[in-house]
C-alpha cells in the first residue's frame, strides 16, 4: 500500500487540487470547513471572533524513490509556538500575488529553498486556528539537489520525514492537553521522538483525506 501511495501521488495531487484561492480567505461570512475545529468543535466559536489573518505554508513533498515531507523545528526563542514542528510559511503580505507567492517567498527567507526545486500542485483546504489564521496550504513537488541555508531567527532545524508513515491514518492519533483553562483536542503524529501536532498536524489529515480519500 505504501508504495503505491509512494508511485501515484503527485498523479492524485495534481487531479484533485487547484490553485484556485479558496473561499474564505478574506471573508468574514465564509468560515472554512477545516481547521482546528475538525478535533474540537468549541473552537469554531472562538475563531469566529478573531481578527483575520491570511496565511500560508510550503507543504513540500520531495520527488525521492521514498517521497519525504519537508517540516521545520521554529526556533526556541520565538514568542509563539517555539519549538514546534511546523511548514515553512507565514502571513500573506499584501505586495504577494498570491498565497503561492507568500508561501514560496517565506521558504526563501526561513530556509533558504531556491524556487527553482519547487513546483507547485495546488491548494489543500482553508485552514482556520483558533487564533484566527486562515492558512493555505500549498502542496508542492520539490526536486532533490537542493541545498538549504536555514535563518536562525525563525528555524533551528529542517528535517523530511517519509510521505507514506505520514499518510498512514494509524500513526495519526487524537491527544488532547489543557489551554487557558479548557481541555483542548488535537491531531498528533510521533516519528523519530519529534511531536508533529495542532494546525501541522492536521494539514496533513487534510492531504491523506483529500488525495486518498476524497
Amino acid at each position: 500500500m505504501a508504495g503505491d501511495r509512494n508511485t501515484d501521488f503527485f498523479s492524485r495531487a495534481r487531479a484533485r487540487l487547484t490553485l484556485d484561492v479558496p473561499a474564505g480567505l478574506t471573508d468574514p461570512d465564509v468560515i472554512p470547513k477545516r481547521g482546528d475545529h475538525d478535533v474540537d468543535p468549541v473552537m469554531k466559536k472562538i475563531a469566529e471572533v478573531r481578527p483575520i489573518r491570511p496565511a500560508a505554508v510550503l507543504v513540500g513533498v520531495v520527488d525521492r524513490p521514498e517521497p519525504t515531507v519537508l517540516l521545520t523545528q521554529r526556533a526556541q526563542h520565538l514568542p509563539d509556538h517555539a519549538g514546534q514542528v511546523s511548514f515553512p510559511g507565514g502571513k500573506i503580505d499584501k505586495d504577494d500575488d498570491s498565497p503561492l507567492a507568500s508561501a514560496l517567498r517565506e521558504a526563501e527567507e526561513e530556509i533558504g529553498l531556491a524556487r527553482r526545486f519547487v513546483a507547485p500542485i495546488g491548494y489543500l483546504d482553508l485552514y482556520m486556528t483558533t487564533l484566527g489564521y486562515r492558512i493555505v496550504p500549498v502542496i508542492a513537488r520539490i526536486a532533490p539537489g537542493f541545498s538549504l541555508t536555514l535563518n536562525p531567527a525563525e528555524v533551528d532545524e529542517v528535517f523530511e520525514v517519509p510521505l507514506a508513515f505520514l499518510m498512514d491514518a494509524k500513526n495519526m492519533q487524537r491527544h488532547a492537553r489543557d489551554w487557558q483553562g479548557m481541555k483542548r483536542h488535537y491531531y498528533a503524529i510521533t516519528f523519530d521522538g519529534r511531536y508533529i501536532w495542532g494546525v501541522t498536524a492536521g494539514i496533513l489529515r487534510n492531504l491523506y483525506e483529500r488525495i486518498y480519500q476524497a
